[in-house]
């Protein structure tokens, strides 16, 4: 039996993400700590208004800091109510949408999916020629998360 580590790792990030996203159900957002949750628009289980989809197509970004309502996680999704242009909107956001989540305050992001390539495409695709580049698919760079 082949071990499907990608397929372990996104699950146990998408773990990261609730887990951080519960203590915020729970407690709020405190001592600066704020989320930038990036997710795919495209998604079928994502649930937003259209005019939001036609605004934000393929990708989109929701900062989770000050102003929100409704926020429940559950298993396979959350729920959060967000303003835009002063519209009160909710919003129903699939784990399996998520790109990214990011947490400026801790200096801590995840990169859950690639933004423009399907990894596991490219994986049956690709040949891999050494082992330097075989590595290079397990590799998380949390440089662009990081303070200046």
């Amino acid at each position: 039996m082949k071990i499907n580590y990608t397929e372990i790792l996104n699950k146990n990030m998408i773990n990261v993400l609730k887990d951080v996203l519960i203590i915020a159900e729970k407690n709020g957002l405190k001592e600066g700590h704020h989320l930038y949750v990036t997710f795919d628009t495209n998604n079928s289980k994502v649930k937003i208004p259209s005019w939001l989809k036609e605004k934000h197509r393929g990708e989109m970004t929701i900062v989770i800091q000050y102003e929100y309502w409704n926020f429940k996680v559950e298993k396979d999704f959350f729920n959060i109510g967000l303003s835009f242009n002063d519209i009160k909107t909710n919003l129903e956001i699939s784990f399996d949408s998520i790109i990214s989540f990011t947490d400026p305050y801790a200096n801590f992001g995840l990169q859950l999916k690639s933004k423009t390539i399907d990894i596991q495409n490219v994986k049956s695709k690709k040949t891999v020629k050494d082992n330097k580049d075989k590595d290079k698919d397990n590799v998380i760079n949390f440089d662009s998360y990081k303070k200046n």
